[in-house]
């Protein structure tokens, strides 16, 4: 009579063991799909916009190195979100007052030490701005380029100097991104080469709304938008994706907002924390 209560223990633990596992993999078969962009690379934890956060965010498994352009003095594009110096490094004024030389400078790690001591690193001190150049050598043509333009009338000639990089480097078009805020910027890549992927930054200040001519007008040129999470609901959400656009809100970094934005159907998210999200995908 033990012997068989045993064995059907053993029959039940090893049942609850396979269900259990095919739970985990039906979670992960669900969240295969939503892309981990991290944003400005792992800079939660690094200072944004720098090799060694970029570095960061590949062994985090952050699907995509996300990068914002300027462009210097001498046409030069660099990795930085800002228009100035200021915040990220010990410069102040403008990008595009300075030569790539002159910025070369500049720490652009320090701040970060100041900002979150709890993150802080010594290794951090002295830190330099990447050229996109840089970026694309050490990383290589097949790393996965999520990249942000910015308006024709701030930095005339960025679109034709990226693609340049671009094809200089042999980056593959399967796995690169361009975005903006500006429709105009990459109306101007998609005339200049048709066969790189958009997606159209949205900017609200309150509840968003998209209309539907809106979501034709963007399907014209761009593969999918990115709004800020904050002001995202349901509604928004599957009234995006199931118009086919993909939906990469941006800036998600508590776990409970991950879930919930995973929940409704984003396609895929920016975060500072890419570990934090792909814990989250795969349901830890």
């Amino acid at each position: 009579m033990k012997r068989k209560w045993m064995s059907a223990l053993g029959t039940l633990v090893i049942g609850f063991g396979i269900i259990s596992g095919n739970g985990a993999a039906m979670a992960e078969e669900k969240h295969k799909d939503v892309v981990n962009v991290s944003h400005r690379g792992a800079s939660g934890y690094a200072p944004e916009h720098t090799i060694t956060s970029y570095q960061m965010g590949e062994k985090m498994h952050g699907d995509y190195i996300e990068i914002d352009l300027q462009m210097t003095k001498d046409g030069q594009l660099i990795a930085m979100h800002d228009e100035t110096l200021d915040r990220t490094t010990n410069g102040s004024g403008k990008v595009k007052d300075y030569t790539l030389n002159e910025i070369k400078q500049l720490d652009a790690g320090s701040w970060f030490n100041e900002k979150y001591p709890q993150y802080a690193n010594q290794e951090y001190v002295g830190l330099k701005v990447p050229t996109l150049e840089e970026v694309f050598s050490r990383f290589g043509k097949n790393a996965h380029y999520y990249i942000e333009t910015k308006s024709p009338d701030v930095y005339p000639g960025m679109e034709e100097e990226l693609l340049r990089l671009v094809n200089k480097y042999g980056i593959n078009k399967d796995t690169l991104l361009v975005q903006s805020f500006s429709s105009l910027s990459l109306l101007k890549i998609k005339d200049l080469d048709p066969s790189v992927k958009l997606i159209q930054l949205l900017s609200y200040k309150a509840h968003a709304v998209i209309t539907d001519s809106e979501i034709e007008s963007i399907k014209k040129y761009a593969i999918g938008v990115g709004p800020n999470h904050n002001y995202l609901d349901k509604e928004y959400v599957q009234k995006v994706v199931n118009s086919g656009l993909q939906l990469h809100p941006y800036t998600v970094n508590d776990k409970e907002r991950m879930k919930q934005l995973i929940d409704w159907g984003v396609t895929g998210m920016f975060t500072n924390f890419p570990d934090l999200l792909r814990g989250v995908l795969k349901g830890r």
